[in-house]
């Protein structure tokens, strides 16, 4: 039965973490659940409308969004969904049995069953969690930034970034993420192709059903360049009602040309290979944003060299 909206309009940013989460349990209480699941993990399940949006989030990545409320609070708010948080305390990559039995009670209940249409979302090690997780709802959507496949040194030992989490179980059950992704009606895998260590991991997801969504220059934080070029939402939205495509996410990418990151990224990359009509391109740009102080500086040097242009500072 479809609930009424909720109102989850609230800022939890001065909570400390006990109060938080009981905060996140009472709102659990008032329109669905909240259940913690062994000892670093949370699930809060609100109920709405017959979409569900499935998220996986740290707490310290949660406290970095307005509010500190979890992403999926504005989604439901706006669209009248259904929410499923997993909440880890800490990187854990969702890798505990007791995470598992939640998601096996799940698919014990049919509960994934009781809803037209569901989609998991996560990024980092939420991205790895929402596609080997995914496999509990067949015929689901999935939305990955940055996901790793799994961080068992036998697969993925050239990955050196995360060596302290390798003593976690990635060969057990909903172990190895792009074999879990098979029963998704679609998936979306969102990284930066120049960022070897994400692109490698995307490569081991490549399947027929499964779309790579380039962000270029975004580096290893594509997630955050996303929530500043406010284009997040829109692309879990047209994910949702099942609009999302190459093409839609390269008219959402074009945000990227007011992005202050971005700009210097293209601007390092154009000056290293000694490009210097695009160079004169992006300054012609950047003079217009905020900071136009840099990128008059840069174009004064393409037409009078670097010593001339600091000269006339």
């Amino acid at each position: 039965m479809i609930q009424p909206p909720i109102d989850l309009d609230m800022d939890l940013s001065d909570l400390s973490q006990n109060d938080w989460l009981g905060r996140l349990d009472a709102l659990g209480d008032d329109h669905g659940y909240f259940e913690q699941l062994g000892a670093k993990h949370y699930a809060l399940f609100l109920a709405g409308g017959p979409r569900l949006f499935v998220t996986f989030e740290t707490i310290e990545s949660i406290h970095k969004l307005p509010g500190a409320a979890p992403r999926g609070f504005d989604l439901v708010a706006r669209n009248g969904w259904s929410h499923l948080a997993l909440i880890s305390d800490g990187e854990t990559w969702f890798r505990d049995p007791a995470v598992y039995k939640f998601f096996d009670r799940l698919i014990d209940e049919g509960f994934f069953e009781g809803f037209e249409q569901v989609l998991f979302f996560g990024a980092g090690s939420g991205g790895y969690a929402a596609a080997a997780y995914s496999v509990a709802a067949p015929g689901a959507q999935v939305l990955a930034l940055r996901p790793q496949a799994t961080l068992d040194p036998a697969t993925t030992g050239w990955d050196r970034r995360f060596v302290g989490q390798r003593r976690l179980d990635f060969n057990e059950r909903y172990g190895y993420a792009p074999e879990m992704l098979d029963a998704a009606e679609r998936a979306f895998v969102v990284y930066d192709p120049g960022f070897t260590p994400d692109a490698t991991h995307a490569a081991l997801f490549r399947r027929p059903h499964v779309t790579m969504l380039h962000g270029a220059l975004a580096g290893s934080r594509i997630d955050a360049a996303l929530d500043t070029m406010q284009i997040t939402t829109p692309l879990i939205e047209a994910a949702m009602a099942g609009n999302l495509t190459l093409a839609s996410f390269g008219r959402l990418w074009r945000a990227r040309r007011d992005n202050v990151a971005y700009l210097r990224a293209l601007l390092k990359r154009a000056e290293g290979t000694g490009r210097t009509g695009l160079v004169r391109r992006i300054c012609s740009y950047g003079i217009k944003t905020r900071d136009r102080a840099l990128y008059q500086r840069k174009l004064d040097e393409t037409i009078r060299g670097p010593a001339a242009a600091s000269a006339a500072e």
